[in-house]
Order: C-alpha cells, then structure tokens, then sequence
C-alpha cells in the first residue's frame, strides 16, 4: 500500500488519482471513508461533533482502511499523522510505502486561498497573509510527524501527473 500524507493543499488526493489510474490500483481517501461512515460532510462532523469525535472517528477509519487487502493507495487528511500514534502506526507497518507531499508555505496558501470556506480549520481567516501565517505555523508544528514518512517528494512547480510518476519510479 502507499499512504500518502501532507497539509491540506499539498496534492494527496489529486496525487493518489493519478497513481492508481497508471497502476491501474485502487486510491481511497480517508476523509472521503469518514463522510460515507458518517453519511455527514467533515465540516459538518467538526461543527456538530467537534474535533475530538473527528480524530477518533479517523482514527478507527484508518486501522480500519490499512488492514483493507483491497486497497493499494491511501490519501490522508492532512492532521491525520497528527493524532493519537497514527504516524507511528503508518511508519512501522512494512506492507507499505509512505510520502510526504512537501509544498511550500508559499505555494499552500496559493492553493488554499480560494478554499477558506470549504476548509473548517480555516474559518475565521480572510487575507492571504493571515493564511501564510496560520499555514507556516502548522507546517512547523507538524513537521516533526510529516518528516517521518519513508519519502518526502517536493511539490512546488510540479502537477499532480508529475509527482505521481515520481513515486512509481520510486515503486521499481
């Protein structure tokens, strides 16, 4: 299986398409797997069941999800690696490869400024650089989770096509 993780923005679910149409594999996102457990969108659980129930809903939907046989690719929300020993869980496991999808402070919040109200952690943020301050502060915080993964692929200036064939050639 190849799990790929990094922030929001960073390319993962886009990424994880491309992969498994070239492999011709099948790529799941766990966000995607929560809102079809929870017949509710994310924003949705985070606005009526808080953060807590939402990390522990991910949580068993990834345990769940990396024992799937069926499934050759994972995207993960970008706290996912965060939370509880998740990235842990992920790193030791050695039926799988893992990505860290590295983008640029710059670069996220290029990405993510058209999408501050679709994004329930950026509620509250209206100009680009409250976002580049909000963003260079997560990365920092969760870099010590994210440089765990067995790769990191740099994804500034690349298309999602791109970066995927840099992770098959890591494959062979």
């Amino acid at each position: 299986m190849i799990v790929l993780l990094g922030y929001m923005g960073s390319g993962k679910t886009a990424v994880s398409q491309f992969i498994a149409a070239k492999l011709g594999k099948k790529a799941v996102d766990l966000d995607d797997v929560i809102t079809q457990q929870e017949n509710r969108s994310i924003a949705d659980i985070f606005e009526n069941k808080g953060a807590i129930y939402f990390r522990k809903r991910e949580r068993e939907a990834l345990e769940s999800v990396l024992q799937d046989e069926q499934i050759d690719i994972l995207s993960l929300g970008g706290g996912t690696p965060c939370y509880y020993n998740n990235m842990e869980l992920i790193t030791q496991n050695r039926s799988l490869k893992s990505y860290y999808l590295q983008a640029s402070v710059p670069e996220l919040t290029k990405r993510l400024f058209p999408e501050l109200i679709k994004r329930p952690i950026l509620h509250g943020l209206s100009t680009q650089e409250q976002l580049a301050e909000f963003v260079g502060k997560h990365l920092f915080e969760r870099a010590v989770f994210y440089t765990n993964a067995h790769n990191t692929i740099r994804t500034d200036g690349k298309t999602p096509e791109f970066i995927a064939q840099e992770i098959i050639t890591t494959l062979f």
